[in-house]
């Protein structure tokens, strides 16, 4: 094994004119007591990691390596751990909890105050190599291609949270505003689930897409849905469309707002938005049986995951692409490109 690796740093947070992602040459990580390395085959691009080297989202340490939807190979292991070499694992969002608080004890893990995250509390994927908890990785299959693994590991988790939060009702019909990596997922779990689904986005592209995988309409993000929503899922991190959605909502409807970053949410009228019992919620992270479910629903009912393709010497580009809305479906990077 090679003692360095190629990886991407956050140096310099800010726009992505700016160029805040470097590329360096890092030592090969040594896996911890109970950790294992793996070696990455395919990354993907979140927009928590366009976040993160944007500045949106306070970096937790100086130069950290993004990535946290990393498919790849059991390379090594530190004490305790036992996982073989050559294992297939998923490396996703969250990387550890403490295991002992309220929150941990009651079933509500992604609540952990004391929660590490890949790629913001520690090195994740942007790289040839990563460490991780055995407890905290994910094996997965097999036989699918590993750039359609990637995206399920964060974005489909969180979009699988986020349904859930939403509390659709059986046959319900759903509002999905933004239609990137994490909403054309978590669309498909909902249509299979027997859901009517309505997709509001800025992006042309997205909304041929939303209606090419089952949607029952697609139209802009400001739009009315033609019909009253039951429960709706917010996943661009746009504050505005807050109370656009919540107004779309039928008597009793849920918006869940799906992103770890929002811009301002403007003044609500209280009619006009909450009244008749509307429900607004966040959604946090999410917890390792999350990830559990929605990998099992992945075996039982395949998704179709877009992807795009580029190599880790591209990881800018990507996140630049992400951030001018030029993505359709979900960015990976390939680490033998």
């Amino acid at each position: 094994m090679a003692e360095t690796m190629t990886a991407w740093v956050v140096a310099r947070p800010g726009p992505m004119a700016g160029g805040p992602l470097e590329r360096v040459r890092l030592p090969v990580p040594e896996p911890g007591p109970g950790e294992v390395l793996v070696k990455v085959e395919v990354c993907a691009v979140c927009r928590t990691d366009l976040h993160l080297a944007e500045g949106d989202l306070t970096p937790r340490r100086p130069r950290t390596v993004p990535g946290h939807e990393v498919v790849g190979r059991v390379a090594g292991r530190g004490p305790g751990a036992d996982l073989p070499d050559g294992a297939r694992v998923g490396v996703a969002w969250l990387r550890s909890t403490c295991g002992v608080c309220r929150y941990c004890r009651r079933g509500a893990e992604n609540l952990c105050p004391y929660s590490r995250y890949t790629g913001w509390d520690a090195d994740g994927g942007y790289a040839e190599y990563l460490t991780a908890p055995q407890d905290f990785v994910h094996p997965l299959p097999a036989e699918p291609p590993a750039e359609k693994l990637a995206p399920l590991l964060c974005a489909g988790i969180i979009g699988y949270r986020a349904l859930l939060r939403a509390e659709l009702p059986p046959g319900g019909r759903l509002g999905v505003y933004g239609f990137g990596a994490s909403a054309h997922l978590t669309a498909q779990v909902a249509i299979a689930q027997g859901a009517t689904v309505h997709v509001l986005t800025r992006a042309p592209e997205a909304r041929r897409l939303a209606l090419d995988l089952g949607a029952a309409s697609a139209g802009d993000a400001y739009d009315a849905p033609p019909e009253p929503l039951d429960a709706a899922i917010l996943f661009a991190p746009v504050g505005d469309l807050v109370p656009v959605a919540l107004a779309a909502l039928d008597r009793g409807g849920t918006l869940a707002v799906a992103g770890i970053h929002l811009s301002d949410i403007p003044s609500l009228n209280y009619q006009e938005h909450l009244f008749q019992e509307r429900t607004l919620r966040s959604v946090t992270a999410n917890t390792r049986a999350d990830g559990r479910a929605l990998l099992e629903h992945a075996a039982r009912s395949p998704l179709h995951v877009t992807t795009m393709p580029y190599g880790l010497d591209e990881a800018g580009q990507a996140l630049a692409d992400l951030a001018a809305d030029r993505i359709t479906g979900a960015a990976v990077l390939h680490m033998d490109a």
